[in-house]
């Protein structure tokens, strides 16, 4: 059984496209969707209806890692898969996840692609489809066994932003196999229209060196906030 973890915080209008393409997926593996909703979240998402095997879940911690993690510890799965609320999955997706593990890796991720059609962007996706410098961020939908999410010690809670990195570099330093598919997810193109392409760019690079130097998830946070405008995060 496979249980999708999709961590949201004012995401009513992309859960709503979102949850019915899950389940109108054609295949005949056993998933159930949780829908971790940050302590904030105030757009009733949880009043959208859903099917039986949707559950959403008010969350009381903080951060996205507590919300994942608190996804993790009630999934009745034995795969666990961290979606992004604004990200839609290819029709194979769940087929395409249980061959990959199957086929001995013990983890993986989905090449993407943008929902917007832009020489620069489709540039930036084409990265996504082999290791490299932004492998391993949460765009890119990690799954992975859930024995082997918890032997690696599960989210830092304590990582307020990179939480996804953070863990990716204990994935890679405990050697766990995992794969690239090349089955593109499509992803919300937002953060670029509500700043620019140059912008976010440099942003993500800043972040990425400053990550990996060691520099304090807090710090990390203040100058992505203090960089980047993300006004769909908040309720209207």
């Amino acid at each position: 059984m496979i249980s999708i973890i999709i961590p949201a915080h004012n995401e009513r209008h992309n859960l709503s496209k979102l949850l019915p393409i899950l389940n109108s997926e054609a295949s005949n593996i056993l998933f159930e969707v949780l829908v971790m909703l940050s302590c904030h979240s105030a757009d009733g998402s949880e009043n959208l209806e859903v099917a039986p095997n949707v559950k959403f879940v008010k969350c009381q911690g903080k951060g996205r890692s507590v919300q994942m993690n608190t996804g993790a510890s009630m999934a009745a799965g034995n795969v666990l898969v961290f979606l992004h609320a604004d990200v839609i999955p290819p029709v194979s997706f769940l087929n395409d996840i249980e061959k990959t593990l199957n086929a001995r890796f013990e983890a993986g991720f989905f090449s993407y692609r943008f929902d917007k059609e832009n020489f620069w962007l489709d540039i930036n996706a084409s990265f996504t489809s082999k290791d490299g410098i932004f492998t391993g961020g949460g765009d890119q939908c990690l799954f992975i066994k859930k024995q082997t999410f918890e032997n690696l010690g599960k989210f830092n809670e304590s990582q307020a932003l990179m939480e996804d990195f953070e863990f990716f570099k204990r994935m890679k330093e405990k050697k766990t196999p995992y794969k690239i598919i090349n089955n593109d997810l499509i992803v919300s193109a937002r953060k670029y229209e509500s700043n620019s392409y140059l912008r976010v760019n440099l942003s993500n690079f800043l972040l990425v060196v400053l990550f990996k130097m060691g520099i304090s998830s807090e710090t990390l946070k203040s100058i992505h906030n203090k960089l980047l405008k993300m006004p769909y995060q908040h309720n209207t």
